[in-house]
Formats: structure tokens, sequence, C-alpha cells
């Protein structure tokens, strides 16, 4: 049995992209995983986001991944909520889902994001440049605030674990998408806080900061330079190729398990070496 028999995790941004690598992952691991995501388009960003057939998908991919590596029989181990990072209750109502479902949270996993830009940062829309701000940034803290009370509800000793997506901008300046480096920085700052808070409790904040990954995102950000397709980030990479999106979720399922019980604050590079 894995040793992850019977945890339970809870995935945003799990429609496609690393969320939905990383509910797979979680899965095949053992885990019983809340898949979640807005399921729908944001009028303020010029295109499109994941949908409740993509969500749906997600959660019937990681069902059968996770009965053939367990012999479940069926048993599901994973289940779709729908909500958007930004509403606080919807939110709520997913970890509720998760306790009443499989009786507690272990993990949480902030894995939505969206971009927006190509344009210097005082040109941008001002609804674009909040949308990134709300989502990237304040989605993060908000999974935080309806999720650590409740890994905090298991007894101890506890394994929780509270997990974001920071991205290789944290630390590199990259024109014409300000807003979403000023959000990931602040990701990886309140992961480096979180920590500090939860010193002592058995549950841990890391974050990972990917690189260039072959994700929606990504070829967002090639329309937005005007390049041909995404392929061409994959030069300033030092690997000389895009990551694949289940190469940050296997980080983030590490980071999840108890191979990373001495690792708190921590924010991991896996991004080619981008950051070299």
């Amino acid at each position: 049995m894995s040793p992850a028999a019977h945890r339970v995790a809870l995935v945003t941004g799990a429609a496609r992209g690393i969320g939905a690598a990383t509910v797979a992952a979680l899965a095949a691991d053992g885990w019983r995983v809340v898949a979640v995501d807005r399921c729908a388009d944001d009028p303020a960003l010029p295109y499109s986001l994941g949908s409740r057939a993509d969500l749906d998908r997600v959660v019937e991919d990681a069902q059968a991944a996770a009965c053939a590596a367990t012999a479940a029989g069926g048993a599901a181990m994973a289940v779709a909520a729908q909500a958007d990072t930004r509403d606080p209750d919807a939110l709520a109502a997913a970890v509720r889902l998760a306790e009443e479902r499989w009786g507690g949270l272990d993990a949480a996993v902030a894995a939505a994001g969206v971009i927006a830009g190509g344009v210097p940062a005082w040109q941008v829309p001002p609804e674009q440049e909040q949308a990134v701000l709300d989502i990237d940034l304040g989605g993060v803290l908000t999974l935080a605030r309806v999720a650590v009370p409740a890994m905090l509800r298991r007894p101890e000793p506890r394994r929780g674990r509270f997990l974001a997506v920071a991205s290789a901008a944290a630390t590199r300046g990259l024109p014409m998408l300000a807003a979403y480096c000023a959000a990931k920085a602040g990701v990886a700052g309140f992961v480096h806080a979180l920590a500090a808070e939860l010193g002592g409790t058995g549950v841990t904040a890391n974050a990972v900061s990917p690189g260039s990954t072959a994700t929606p995102i990504l070829e967002e950000s090639a329309r937005l330079y005007g390049l041909p397709s995404a392929s061409a980030f994959a030069a300033q990479q030092p690997l000389g190729r895009l990551l694949s999106p289940a190469e940050v979720a296997a980080v983030i399922a590490f980071l999840a398990g108890d191979g990373a019980s001495a690792m708190t604050g921590a924010v991991v590079p896996v991004d080619g070496g981008l950051a070299l």
C-alpha cells in the first residue's frame, strides 16, 4: 500500500496544465484528490481557460490511473469541484467536500494561474492586471485561508502540506509581464511567511518555481511576445527544451509526501536551469 493511502489533497487549477498533472500524480500515488477549477473563461482575459469538460477528463483519467496502480476496484480516488479561487466561500465548500467525503484534508496545492500583459506595465488594462494579481497571488492566499485550518483540524502528529506554484518569474524581470512577475514574487514571499507561522504544527509550506513549461499559459505568453509558438522559449533553458507539466507535478508530489518532511519555506526551482 502506498504511504499516501487514505491521505487527501485539494488541487486548484486542476482542469489543465500543472494542476491537471498534479491531480494525476497524486492520485496515482494513492491520494484522494478534490480537483478544483473555475471551469469558465474570464471576461478580463483574452484567451480561453479550462472548461468543465477538461476537469471531468482529468478526474476520469486520475481515477483510472489510481485504480490501475492500487487495484482499488473502481473506488473513487478523485472528485471534481467547480470553484473560482477568488471566491473564499466556493473554496471553503471544496474543502468541506474533502472533509465530508474522506474525513479531512492533508494537502492543498495552489496551482491555478493566468497571465496577461504584452505591453509595458503602465499600459496593461487595469482589469487584466487585477485578474492576474487576484488569481495568481490572491488565489494562493485564499486557499491558505480555508485549507490551513482544515489541515490543522487533523489530529497530531500531523503531516499537512500547503504547496503553491510560483515561477521563475518570481526572481526574473520579464518585460511586458510585470503583473505576473509581481504576483509570483508575492507567492514566494507568502510561502516563506506561512512556513514560519506554521512552525511546530506539523503542517509545512513550500512552493515550486517552474521554468518554461508546456502549458496554455506558456502558449499565451508566446502570443503576447509575438512568437510563432511556445517552443521558442526552449532555448532560454540550459536543458534546451520545454518542461512537461508532469515533471513539475512530480516535484509537487514529492513535496506532498513524507520524504519532504524536513522541508518548509522552500521555493524549489523546477526550471531546466533557467535561473542559472
